[in-house]
């Protein structure tokens, strides 16, 4: 509550500054590229395709729980709501992104931590997918969570508290997805 309270902080906007002075075009175009799986409907899209090709390997219990990761939409919305903090402008910092909705938290922070983190967990767990690919998939998305953040304030389009609220809020939403992923399955008598 206490960002809502004080939703410019001078703290962030010196944070924005420092992140922004590595400006270039080619880094709007690599942040632009970073932020593009949580932008609507791309990361829709993005968890049921990951979702379907864990389904159509034969993974239909990851396939469900990673489509239990869309529902983190409505907690975003739900906390943006009663939070209601303006987005940043180009009164304090420089803009490469325009947004429509409320900054805290980021969506953006939140969706990825829990996306991506819950793919870096299978990927740890899941044996029977080749080296290889467990390897690829898990550098990739650790490279998109420790990313994200950076991107989302280098675009002008959250403050660094966004950005940690959305840390918080997908780690807090990824315990319980684990959770029960790894809860034992009872055993059915016959």
């Amino acid at each position: 509550m206490f960002i809502a309270k004080h939703p410019i902080l001078p703290f962030d906007i010196k944070a924005s500054l420092l992140v922004q002075k590595l400006q270039s075009s080619w880094m709007d175009k690599v942040m632009l590229a970073i932020s593009f799986f949580g932008e609507l409907p791309y990361s829709l899209l993005s968890v049921l395709v990951v979702a379907a090709i864990f389904y159509w390997q034969k993974f239909r219990r990851e396939a469900f729980y990673i489509s239990m990761v869309l529902f983190s939409g409505l907690i975003i919305l739900g906390v943006k709501n009663i939070i209601n903090r303006p987005r940043p402008t180009t009164f304090y910092v420089r803009l490469v992104e325009v947004n429509r909705f409320q900054s805290y938290p980021s969506g953006h922070v939140l969706s990825y931590v829990l996306f991506f983190g819950f793919l870096i967990i299978l990927m740890r767990t899941l044996k029977q997918i080749p080296q290889t690919t467990r390897n690829t998939i898990t550098y990739i998305s650790a490279f998109l969570v420790i990313m994200i953040a950076p991107s989302r304030i280098y675009l002008g389009a959250h403050w660094l508290t966004d950005t940690i609220g959305g840390f918080l809020l997908g780690i807090i939403c990824l315990f319980p997805l684990c959770y029960f992923y790894f809860r034992k399955k009872p055993v059915r008598d016959n």
